[in-house]
């Protein structure tokens, strides 16, 4: 488990802040859908997927202090993946080391996802790193091996899972 709660603007024992009340507010509807767990659910809705068109826009920022307050619900995981592959930084910025991730589990059907989750010391929280990047990431990312992924992940964190994402990447960099 690593160390990364003072790191974060939301998590749950952080003194209350602006930034923290204005992150529960934004919570709320997204864990009313989850609470929805009938059949009739569309696939992967409980996805939330963080994204802008622009560098700096805040994006992971947001992705990072969204699963934080999530996570803070005493019965809510929270999975936060950094799928930006080009420029990752959740682990730079949550302080903590990754080998492996995302894209070493889309080209190696032999690795766990399991071995590449890194879990924090925010008891609901867990971070999937992007992996070591390769000339052919954005390929990779639109395979039909990460909507395999995307649909697994989806059956293993039933509550929430944040992807900080860049937008622009289905069209290259």
């Amino acid at each position: 488990s690593k160390r990364l709660s003072a790191r974060l603007e939301a998590c749950r024992d952080a003194e209350p802040t602006r930034v923290t009340e204005e992150f529960r507010i934004i919570k709320r509807p997204l864990i009313a859908l989850a609470g929805d767990r009938s059949s009739d659910r569309a696939p992967r809705s409980n996805i939330i997927m963080v994204s802008s068109s622009k560098p700096r826009e805040g994006k992971t920022y947001v992705a990072i202090n969204l699963a934080m307050s999530l996570a803070s619900e005493r019965d809510m995981n929270v999975l936060l993946i950094d799928a930006d592959c080009h420029h990752p930084s959740i682990p730079e910025r949550l302080g903590i080391q990754a080998e492996r991730g995302l894209l070493d589990v889309l080209q190696d059907r032999h690795l766990d996802l399991g071995d590449v989750l890194i879990r924090t010391d925010c008891p609901n929280l867990t971070v999937l790193p992007s992996g070591k990047r390769v000339p052919e990431t954005t390929e990779i990312l639109a395979s039909q091996r990460m909507a395999d992924l995307m649909n697994e992940i989806s059956q293993r964190y039933r509550d929430r899972i944040v992807r900080d994402w860049k937008l622009n990447m289905i069209v290259g960099q």
